[in-house]
């Protein structure tokens, strides 16, 4: 008989191609699978370095240390295995606000799908079980950055129920 994934530590399991697809929370054993999705395009290629591991696990750290940020990854296991490879990622942090009566909002930050594995639904997948969560949370408002360059991303979320409703800048420190 095959082992089955150990679905016991993670947050949602479904169904994959091949396999069965598990999310949980990131640890820093994990950080180095991260920042390889992170890097895996040409914008993310040109602000991703992981040759020092120390800034990302200050962030780990720091992330991990407080209830309100989730650092999050994606396993594919494949069928008959017990643990897979990282091959997705995105971390939501919820952020309370006076506008809007006071309302919770969440913030869906850096959402990442290995590059053969993208049109799969595994993103899909995340963004719905962060929509969830936010819900679950009390949030009234989900929200989220694309570059303008990421024209995939924007059509991606719009089909997720998204809408491009503020223009967002950024200023670099």
């Amino acid at each position: 008989m095959s082992p089955e994934p150990d679905t016991t530590r993670s947050l949602l399991a479904a169904g994959a191609d091949g396999g069965t697809f598990l999310l949980r929370h990131a640890t820093r054993a994990d950080l180095p699978a991260i920042v390889r999705l992170l890097a895996d395009d040409a914008m993310g290629a040109a602000r991703e370095y992981g040759a020092d591991m120390a800034p990302y696990e200050h962030a780990f750290d720091a992330i991990d240390a407080d209830p309100a940020h989730l650092l999050l990854v994606g396993e594919l296991v494949p069928q008959g295995e017990e643990a897979g490879a990282v091959v997705a990622t995105f971390q939501l942090s919820f952020l309370p606000g006076i506008s809007r009566q006071g309302a919770w909002r969440s913030q869906l930050e850096g959402v990442r799908v290995a590059g053969a594995l993208r049109g799969q639904g595994i993103g899909k997948l995340m963004v719905q079980w962060a929509i969830d969560e936010s819900r679950r949370r009390g949030c009234s408002l989900l929200q989220l950055t694309t570059h303008a360059s990421r024209t995939a991303a924007q059509r991606f979320y719009g089909r997720m129920g998204f809408e491009a409703s503020h223009v967002g800048m950024k200023l670099a420190l």
